[in-house]
């Protein structure tokens, strides 16, 4: 039976589908550039150095986002929602202070970072250095940059010179520049690749901001709107700032927690499963860049039904991806892991329990991005990440009894509660159902006045 979609969002569904499956074509192509990354580094490292990696690019991770101090989701909301209003300048000045306060965050962490480094050295054990962390603190500019050129130039409407150059160039020229290094008798250790990381990073960024000018986008930074911007969004940058880092944290935090409670070499094992499981959100990811702004331009607008059918676009597509890709993990997840190395074939049953964790975040469809696009951040961070965070508290109490296992049982756990939650307030408060029966409402839904 063909489901009959109305001939006002036909056009609406179709647009949006195409570009997510360009948004997707691109992702797939970075997941397996990044797994190509991951398994060339933990192939040509020992096990210790992988996990110095490991846990320094999930640091970095981390810290970049809160370096973005909220500026890559703001300007996904504010761009479209000013420029509707036909505040054009007002937008240009959201994106050029977004920067300047990335950019400055950045630096800020990334020297608070060294100083800590530097001041743990007598508290380290023997044989240990602090080379991770510094070289985690390189990563913390480009990456925080990466994040916000991509949101702004999406937020603009551009998809290609918003993820090619970090997703696809850097992602590309990172293994090669080991295996070429490898080649010529230089081993890697996991501070060399992490500053490796940052400087082909930094060439990407060069490049995206070359093209973006070329095409006349917004991209620059400027120091003086930072005032008059932080005055007027600064509440809302901060909440939206709050939103990413529970996201992030909930992504890279059992990695870092790991590393501290158990071994780096647990922290790579476990490190690698996780980004393995990560595959299966790919196709929901990919739909979300394309979708953040248009949730954002319909709800503000009052037309709710649009709204609610490229919300139910995306739950559907994500959700049958991700069915796919746990099927696969079902059946040869060992065989996955084991590229990496035979020893990472162990984290199977970490993998299948992340896995089905994730899989409810394509049940549940973009509950964030609409919490985050419509006003909602306040009750995301409280629900959201006050669930994680407690599911985070039980880790550290779980980790050191049943290992990686059990903080993997752990997330998957306060993720599917978590998930639940937010896409029931989605549908009761916001009046938008992100989840898989979101299609079925559709049609009962009425345009509002615009908020």
């Amino acid at each position: 039976m063909r489901l009959a979609v109305p001939s006002d969002l036909s056009a609406l569904l179709s647009s949006g589908l195409l570009r997510s499956v360009g948004s997707l074509g691109i992702k797939v192509a970075t997941a397996g550039l990044t797994y190509v990354t991951y398994v060339v580094l933990s192939r040509t490292q020992t096990e210790s150095e992988y996990g110095h990696f490991a846990f320094g690019l999930a640091l970095a991770t981390v810290l970049a986002i809160i370096a973005g101090v909220g500026q890559s989701t703001a300007v996904l909301r504010l761009w479209p929602q000013l420029r509707a209003q036909g505040a054009n300048a007002e937008a240009d000045a959201v994106v050029a202070a977004g920067s300047a306060i990335t950019i400055g965050a950045s630096l800020v962490l990334a020297a608070l970072l060294c100083v800590l480094a530097f001041a743990a050295i007598p508290f380290l054990p023997p044989r240990e250095t602090i080379n991770h962390f510094i070289a985690a603190a390189f990563l913390i500019l480009p990456m925080a940059l990466a994040e916000y050129n991509s949101s702004v130039l999406r937020a603009q409407g551009s998809l290609w010179t918003a993820l090619l150059p970090r997703d696809i160039f850097w992602r590309l020229a990172l293994p090669a520049a080991v295996i070429a290094l490898f080649a010529l008798g230089a081993v890697l250790s996991g501070p060399d690749a992490l500053t490796l990381s940052a400087a082909l990073l930094i060439g990407a960024l060069i490049m995206q901001t070359g093209i973006a000018q070329r095409r006349h986008y917004a991209i620059l930074p400027r120091t003086a709107p930072m005032r008059p911007h932080w005055q007027r969004w600064g509440k809302l940058s901060t909440w939206l700032l709050l939103g990413a880092v529970i996201e992030t944290f909930t992504l890279n935090a059992d990695v870092i927690l790991v590393g501290l409670m158990l071994d780096l070499e647990s922290s790579g094992l476990y490190f690698n499963a996780f980004r393995t499981a990560g595959l299966m959100t790919l196709f929901t990811f990919a739909i979300e860049l394309v979708i953040a702004p248009m949730v954002a331009e319909h709800y503000h607008s009052g037309a709710m039904r649009k709204a609610q059918a490229i919300t139910a676009l995306c739950a559907w597509a994500g959700f049958l991806f991700s069915l796919v890709i746990f099927a696969l993990f079902l059946v040869f997840g060992e065989p996955i892991l084991s590229l990496f190395g035979p020893s990472y074939s162990e984290g199977v049953l970490v993998l299948l329990l992340l896995a089905f964790g994730l899989l409810f975040d394509a049940v549940t469809g973009p509950s964030k991005i609409v919490m985050m696009m419509t006003g909602h951040e306040r009750a995301y961070v409280a629900v959201f990440g006050t669930i994680m965070g407690l599911g985070f508290l039980v880790q550290i109490i779980v980790i050191p009894i049943w290992g990686i296992v059990g903080g993997a049982a752990v997330n998957m756990g306060a993720r599917i509660i978590a998930q639940i939650a937010i896409a029931l307030w989605c549908r009761y408060r916001i009046g938008l159902d992100t989840s898989l029966l979101g299609a079925l409402a559709v049609g009962r839904l009425q345009d509002a006045q615009a908020t």
